[in-house]
């Protein structure tokens, strides 16, 4: 493994455990002593994604977290949460033991993901993934969402107190105006 520091070709491993899926190797470089961290995970190098105009593609993790990580964008999530959520997804696709996946299937794996953790996350994903036609398709997603009771993890947009006082200015206003 090559030093990230002074690129010298030898180090040792100075700790190692297992995190869920990978193995966290803590090593030091054994010409400048620079300390790093790498991970090892289990290639899978033999699914296969099949697209929608039938064409087929390797399966690759980056280009996934990347779809993710795009419709999280600056959301209040914890940190390692968009890593976890990749992992429970490639977990879940080579575990079902097919060796080939329709995008379809992969893409409405991670819709169901988002959904439970993040509304907006998931309207971005939704947003792209289906490709609304228009603003009435947009609708009738996001009025699937409201069911009345907010995501533990989302943070409202308007507190409750602020919205109902809001109203109240409102109506108001409006008996001013008959």
């Amino acid at each position: 493994m090559k030093c990230p520091h002074c690129n010298h070709d030898d180090s040792k491993v100075a700790d190692s455990r297992d995190v869920d899926d990978t193995v966290r190797r803590r090593r030091q470089c054994l010409a400048c002593g620079f300390r790093f961290t790498t991970y090892e995970r289990i290639q899978t190098g033999n699914l296969v994604i099949i697209k929608k105009d039938q064409r087929r593609e390797a399966f690759d993790r980056e280009k996934l977290a990347t779809g993710i990580r795009k419709a999280c964008e600056k959301r209040p999530l914890p940190t390692g949460t968009i890593e976890k959520l990749v992992d429970d997804i490639e977990s879940d696709l080579v575990g079902s033991g097919k060796p080939e996946i329709s995008s379809s299937a992969v893409g409405e794996r991670v819709m169901d993901r988002l959904k439970e953790l993040d509304h907006i996350a998931y309207i971005r994903f939704a947003s792209v993934y289906r490709d609304f036609a228009d603003i009435t398709s947009l609708k009738r997603e996001v009025d699937t969402l409201i069911d009345g009771r907010p995501l533990a993890s989302q943070l409202p947009l308007i507190p409750d107190e602020e919205f109902s006082a809001v109203g109240r200015r409102r109506k108001a206003g409006a008996s001013k105006h008959l």
